[in-house]
């Protein structure tokens, strides 16, 4: 992503009416300035608080931090209960399209607080009690909501597993989370089918001693296997649960949830966020960053609830602010390519938060399928899940857009909680493809390997690049990795130890007028279509394969998905002489078994021998010199340089 002088001078103001009606101005930068922490205490206090926090910041045991001391509240409260004690009872709080055709229910506020509260009081009877753990496997529906505002308001963490993950990858969730409850349905659809989620529930708690109920919705009436006793159905166990359930308050460190991503080993680490910071910083980020007016806009995030940017701009960022919004369950192309742009029409989408997949998706759809329906309502657009390259976002802005909507890039992470770098709409003039600064409240800077400050380059030549970090704690950040906190200083603290900072794990630099161009990960975790996949996942299931002796696993550039997955194995003796082709598609199904259809390589390649060091380390570096097709950087450590003849034979 190039800062040139051409793109350099196509910047782009935010238009004078939106700046004019804004909900954030300048102030807000030099609020956050000259005291920080009464900036985010007046953030907090746009929740509802039971008991008020008496300390803002308790930084004392680094790096865990405590935000709001002393402080306690609750989640769903704040998320539906106040809304309908102020008269917005009647509010639509989701507008729910299912992915069949004429699938759609609209639910408001006081419908919503009566669900969960229904919800709540038969998780309750089924033995939940707060603190512990439940694990949510649901499609896009609104129970998925329900489950989670449910979770949050009797103080259990769920911890949600996007239900395209396999029996195996869902096993190990539960397992790490010990979780007590597992709440499923019989299916999903997808891309007009419906598919089983129950048979890989079933797999997944017969390796599991911890859980005591499967609570079941019944999405799409297909045939499940049923364990008496064990197995329930949410429509016999929650509808006739009362719709009255007072909230209990809890402190502001209270566990929220798990939510487990990928690492650099095989084991996925379970991001553990707590209450009153992350509800701060979400609800902040949300109106600010999406300016949303909740008496007429119309917010629509495409992202899954089994991802972080269905946690906080799906669930808890928009329902804390009381606006309307849209939840779509199906793909974007389902039953046709027409149906994103059905849905903004239908509903008078006022904001749409996607990721450069879908925008590149859509690019190579064309022009003319937006073009025949009525995308006026568009006020705002935003972009999440990974750098977005500049083409993208201009096509974003013209064709979404009519060349007048703002676009907020927006850079974050699992472990961040929420929106941490991202123009302001109505204060912020952008770049394509760049996040630009932090968010007022938020210190981020990028440093060279012995934590220098890089400066801002002149626009012309090679920029110089290095790591991205955060210098100061911020509400929304994890508290820790789940039973690992030895883990969680390792992989988040450990790089710049001695200063004290939140190593991001990505790299960055700084664009001619000091704004951050974010150029990915630097370590061995892929993006693939916004969705973190370690290499050593990806690698663990390629060895799992009888046939396959070793396994290195890269992600190389991609023009659908960001970075696409390119693996390169050795097979055994024994599968040396089998059907190549055959054995590739059998690699790429064990994958997809293992992880997830997402983690399917785009490409694997059957090598003599890996590019490795002398002490023994593969140098994926140089694979992904390979897979990209560039010039070979330095091969001087390597045992054998000449391997490379070999492994490009191959491709």
């Amino acid at each position: 992503m190039p800062d040139t002088p051409a793109e350099v001078a196509a910047s782009f103001p935010p238009p004078a009416g939106f700046a004019e009606q804004a909900n954030a101005s300048a102030e807000l930068y030099e609020q956050a300035e000259r005291d920080r922490l009464a900036f985010w205490a007046e953030q907090a206090r746009r929740l509802h608080w039971a008991t008020p926090f008496t300390e803002v910041l308790d930084w004392s045991d680094a790096p865990v931090a405590k935000w709001f001391v002393g402080g306690r509240l609750n989640v769903a409260y704040n998320c539906v209960d106040r809304h309908v004690e102020a008269g917005h009872g009647d509010r639509v709080a989701i507008h729910w399209v299912g992915e069949p055709v004429d699938d759609e229910r609209t639910i408001t506020y006081a419908q919503l607080q009566d669900e969960v509260s229904r919800a709540a009081n038969a998780l309750t009877e089924l033995g939940l009690v707060a603190g512990d753990r439940v694990a949510i496997y649901l499609p896009m529906i609104p129970e998925a909501i329900v489950a989670m505002l449910a979770c949050a308001r009797l103080g259990a963490m769920h911890s949600v597993v996007f239900a395209g993950f396999s029996a195996s990858a869902l096993t190990a969730r539960i397992q790490d989370a010990q979780a007590k409850l597992v709440i499923t349905a019989d299916g999903q659809y997808r891309r007009g089918k419906a598919a089983s989620l129950k048979a890989a529930v079933d797999e997944a708690v017969a390796a599991s001693d911890s859980v005591e109920h499967v609570l079941v919705v019944r999405r799409t009436g297909i045939d499940v296997d049923w364990t008496d006793g064990r197995d329930l159905w949410w429509h016999d166990v929650v509808n006739d649960a009362s719709p009255q359930h007072d909230p209990e308050a809890f402190d502001s460190e209270h566990p929220l949830f798990l939510l487990y991503t990928s690492g650099t080993t095989g084991k996925p680490k379970g991001i553990v966020h707590t209450t009153g910071g992350y509800l701060t910083q979400s609800s902040y980020t949300h109106v600010n960053v999406f300016d949303v007016k909740p008496e007429r806009d119309v917010f629509w995030c495409t992202a899954d609830i089994g991802w972080v940017t269905g946690h906080t701009y799906i669930v808890y960022g928009p329902l804390s602010n009381g606006v309307t919004q849209v939840v779509y369950e199906g793909t974007p192309t389902s039953p046709d390519e027409h149906r994103h742009f059905q849905i903004i029409e239908k509903y008078g989408v006022t904001i749409y938060y996607t990721a450069p997949t879908l925008i590149r998706t859509f690019m190579k759809l064309g022009r003319q399928i937006p073009a025949e329906h009525d995308l006026s309502s568009l006020r705002l657009l935003g972009s999440v899940g990974e750098p977005i390259n500049p083409e993208a976002w201009r096509w974003y802005r013209t064709v979404f857009g009519a060349d007048r909507t703002p676009i907020v890039d927006t850079w974050w992470q699992t472990e961040t909680g929420s929106i941490m770098i991202s123009p302001l709409p109505g204060v912020t003039s952008t770049k394509p493809g760049s996040a630009m600064t932090p968010l007022p409240g938020i210190s981020a800077m990028i440093v060279d390997d012995e934590g220098n400050q890089l400066q801002p380059g002149t626009g012309h030549g090679e920029q110089v690049s290095g790591y991205l970090v955060l210098d100061k704690p911020w509400p929304s950040m994890l508290r820790g990795i789940w039973g690992d906190p030895e883990r969680f200083t390792e992989t988040y603290w450990s790089r710049f130890a001695e200063r004290g900072w939140y190593f991001a794990g990505d790299g960055a630099r700084y664009g001619s007028d000091g704004e951050i161009w974010v150029l990915g990960r630097i370590d061995d975790v892929m993006n693939v279509s916004g969705h973190r996949i370690s290499t050593a996942e990806v690698e663990s299931a390629l060895v799992g394969h009888s046939g396959v002796a070793e396994a290195a696993v890269v992600g190389a550039t991609d023009e659908q998905t960001g970075q696409a997955i390119c693996a390169f194995v050795i097979l055994k003796a024994r599968a040396a002489n089998e059907d190549r082709d055959q054995m590739v598609d059998e690699l790429r199904k064990q994958v997809a078994t293992e992880i997830s259809p997402i983690a399917r390589p785009r490409e694997i390649h059957v090598v003599p021998e890996l590019p490795k060091t002398r002490s023994g380390k593969i140098m994926r570096r140089l694979l992904r010199d390979v897979a990209e097709g560039r010039e070979l950087g330095d091969t001087s450590t390597l045992v054998d340089p000449s391997v490379f003849e070999a492994i490009r034979a191959s491709k």
